[in-house]
């Protein structure tokens, strides 16, 4: 692949283990998550304090993450923890993972 080649990740916050969940597409996921911890938007994330990322899965092109984000936010809530748990059972913060840091709680 490219290097000037984009992907998209759809990716889960959240405050806790298993407590307010908000799902988002982006092209940067380190930028973007460190808007989240700044709560640099009004909404849902900011409002819950969703800091912590635990789940995210990139895609080649921006239509094929944005429909599986609208399909995720569908599923019921159980389906939802199965999928994080099924890579991340602990609920740890994998913002390190990408260069983000230790989420502040």
């Amino acid at each position: 692949m490219a290097s000037s080649e984009k992907l998209f990740t759809v990716y889960l916050m959240t405050h806790r283990p298993r407590g307010v969940f908000y799902f988002g597409v982006t092209s940067d996921l380190l930028s973007r998550v460190l808007q989240h911890r700044a709560g640099a938007y009004e909404g849902h994330s900011r409002k819950w304090r969703c800091r912590r990322l635990v789940w995210y899965e990139t895609f080649p092109d921006a239509d094929s993450a944005i429909s599986f984000e609208k399909r995720l936010k569908r599923w019921r809530r159980e389906w939802k923890i199965a999928m994080v748990e099924k890579t991340n059972p602990d609920w740890c913060d994998l913002g390190p993972e990408i260069g983000a840091g230790e989420a502040s709680v």
